[in-house]
C-alpha cells in the first residue's frame, strides 16, 4: 500500500491504458484499480465524455426558429416529390 501511495499518479495512468493492478498489503490482495466500462457508466456520463471528445455537440437548449413552411396550392408538393422519387 505503501508503494500505491507514491506512485499512485503512475498507477492511475497505467489503468488508463487498460492495465488492472492489484493492491496488496502484507502478500494479501486488498483492492483493484481498474479502468471503468464505458457501458457501465450512465447515459448522461457517455454522452458528457463524447462531448468532451469532441465527437458530438452538446444539446442546445434554445434552438433557433425556423420559419413555416412555403405553401404549395393543392397536392403539387406531392406530386413533386413522387415525381423525383420515381427517377
Amino acid at each position: 500500500m505503501r508503494e500505491a501511495k507514491a506512485n499512485f499518479s503512475r498507477l492511475v495512468n497505467e489503468v488508463r491504458k487498460g492495465a488492472e493492478i492489484i493492491l496488496t498489503e502484507r502478500g494479501k490482495p486488498v483492492a483493484r484499480l481498474a479502468p471503468i466500462i464505458d457501458e457501465a457508466l450512465s447515459l448522461e456520463a457517455r454522452l458528457a465524455k463524447l462531448e468532451y471528445a469532441g465527437w458530438i455537440e452538446p444539446l442546445n437548449r434554445y434552438p433557433r426558429k425556423m420559419p413555416a413552411p412555403l405553401p404549395f396550392p393543392g397536392e403539387k408538393a406531392q406530386t413533386l416529390l413522387q415525381e423525383d422519387r420515381s427517377r
